[in-house]
Parts: structure tokens; C-alpha cells; sequence
């Protein structure tokens, strides 16, 4: 197991590569006619903020030895990686569409896990200088101004010196339950659910938003319920969900309430809910 002291070692590469990852998709967002956006594989568009970002979180996190899996390397081969006892978990920039809308919902989102657990995380929204952090057992946190820094060299006692617990104090419960809906990704099921969600609370509120930043609002206690009925990755839901959980909520997949499990052959994820601690859905 990850003791106290590898934490500490781990957690600075953890956040200042998020943090550079920030400063090179804030580099191409500023440049709109060159996004340079392509489709992979499974249609879904990649952007040169997306490579770019990959590029500088491989890079960081090289000295480390620690494998990486990330987004945009993806057709790594379960051979490969089935065995692997620590890796990095990367999403470079998560919300791609969101990126190219121009309406600053995108994330970097990376997870160390060990044996297939996530055992650190960060989700960093760079436009809002925002960074979210969790380790397991050990809580979830906000860190506010965290501006995207080429060359960031956050220590370990400048990311833990005045961070905010999360949930927020003041937020939740809420009188009307708010339930959050991926702002690009609905589908007939998605509003099939939340017809029957309202059947038992009429007055609940819908909050629209794109990324990993969903999981951030559930953690700050400023939403209560989320739920995905289209495709998501591993690398979308681990930090994330790590946050999440530290922060007293849950993740749990959709009908059949399991945990969701990492390093799969079939990186994809089942649909999933998730509560925060506040929710009474």
C-alpha cells in the first residue's frame, strides 16, 4: 500500500501537471481558429489542446517511472497493462466539447491507482483556477487561484497550506434538490430517469454543465444527483469519483448499483449515478 511518505512524494507531480496541463489548453483556447480539431476513432472530436495537454502531463510525470494511461493513449493493449500495480489515470483535457463551444466547462483530470484503485486524485479546472484534490482516506479539498503556470513547482506544504474541506460549509441541503445533466451528452434515457426522479420530487432543479466539473459540484455540496446514460472512460470517472467519495458522496452504476471497476479490457464505463453527502434522492 501507498504510505503517508510516497503520498507526499506523489502528491506535487500530481498537481503541478495538472496545473502545466492547464497552462498549454489555456495557450490553444485563446487561439480559436487554431484548434485544429479532428475525430477519433469513436467520433468524438480531439483538438490540438488535447495532444498538447498529453504531451506536457507525459512529460512531467516521466521522471516518476509510473505508467501512464491516458485518453489519448488509449489503444495501449490490455496485455500490456492488466498487471500493472501503479499507474496514472489521464483524462488531458476532459470536456472536449465544451472546449471547442467556448464556454470554459473543461477539466484535467489525472488519478493515481494502485492496484486498480484510485488512491490520489486532482481535477483541475484551469479557466476557473480551480483545483479539486483527494486521497483516499484522507479527504477532498479545494484549492481556489490556481492560475495555469507553464512552469509550476507547487511543494507539497504550499498545496496543503490553506486548502478548503470539501463539502463546502453553508452548502446542502437543499429545499429543491438540484440534479446535474451532462450538458452535451443526453439522452432519451437520461430524461426518462429524471421524469421519474421528478415524479417523486416535483420541484427538483436541473443544472446543466460539461466535464468532470460535475463531480466537483457534488463534492462542494452545490448539487445533489447526477446521473450518465451515455458512454464515459475510466479516465473520465477516477478522479472524480475519488473526490467525490472523500467528499461523502457516492458513485454507483446504473440499474444495478455496483462500484465501478478500473483497468478493464473494455475501458468504457457502465451508466452510472452519483449522491452527494446532502442528497436525498
Amino acid at each position: 500500500m501507498i504510505n503517508d511518505k510516497v503520498r507526499m512524494y506523489l502528491l506535487p507531480p500530481l498537481f503541478n501537471a495538472a496545473v502545466r496541463a492547464g497552462a498549454s489548453i489555456m495557450r490553444v483556447y485563446k487561439n480559436l481558429d487554431d484548434y485544429d480539431i479532428s475525430l477519433k476513432d469513436d467520433k468524438t472530436p480531439i483538438t490540438l489542446a488535447d495532444r498538447v495537454a498529453h504531451k506536457t502531463i507525459r512529460e512531467y510525470l516521466g521522471p516518476t517511472r509510473i505508467p501512464i494511461l491516458s485518453e489519448e493513449g488509449r489503444k495501449m493493449r490490455y496485455e500490456e497493462r492488466r498487471n500493472w500495480e501503479l499507474y496514472w489515470l489521464v483524462d488531458p483535457l476532459d470536456g472536449t466539447v465544451e472546449f471547442i463551444k467556448g464556454n470554459n466547462e473543461f477539466t484535467v483530470n489525472i488519478a493515481l491507482m494502485e492496484n486498480n484503485v484510485c488512491m490520489g486524485a486532482v481535477i483541475y479546472v484551469p479557466y476557473f483556477e480551480k483545483m479539486y484534490i483527494a486521497g483516499r482516506d484522507s479527504g477532498s479539498y479545494l484549492k481556489e487561484h490556481i492560475a495555469p503556470d507553464a512552469a509550476a513547482e507547487y511543494t507539497y506544504d504550499e498545496i496543503v497550506r490553506n486548502w478548503t474541506p470539501l463539502p463546502l460549509a453553508g452548502e446542502g441541503p437543499h429545499d429543491h434538490p438540484r440534479v446535474a445533466l451532462s450538458r452535451s451528452h443526453q439522452t432519451p434515457e437520461t430524461r426518462e430517469h429524471v421524469a421519474r426522479l421528478r415524479e417523486r420530487h416535483p420541484d427538483l432543479e436541473i443544472v446543466e454543465q460539461g466535464s468532470s466539473y460535475k463531480f466537483c459540484l457534488l463534492a462542494e455540496g452545490r448539487v445533489d444527483y447526477y446521473v450518465r446514460t451515455t458512454h464515459t472512460y475510466e479516465w473520465d470517472t477516477a478522479a472524480g469519483e475519488l473526490i467525490l467519495a472523500e467528499a461523502g458522496g457516492s458513485t454507483r452504476t446504473l440499474p444495478d448499483g455496483r462500484e465501478l471497476f478500473y483497468n478493464e479490457e473494455d475501458l468504457r464505463n457502465p451508466w452510472f449515478v452519483c449522491r452527494s453527502k446532502f442528497s436525498k434522492i
